[in-house]
């Protein structure tokens, strides 16, 4: 993977965390909230 592809997938990683927060009804999240969603991210990249 080229350094061009690693910050690609970084800045999709970071946009999908962002509608993750902004389109939900919740406003706060707790760590263990932030945690298991990025663990989500994490094992769906993984499978791709």
């Amino acid at each position: 993977m080229t350094e061009k592809e690693r910050r690609d997938v970084k800045m999709a990683t970071l946009y999908e965390l962002r509608l993750i927060f902004t389109n939900g009804d919740k406003k706060e999240f707790t760590t263990e909230e932030i945690v298991e969603l990025l663990d989500k991210i994490a094992l769906a990249k993984d499978q791709d």
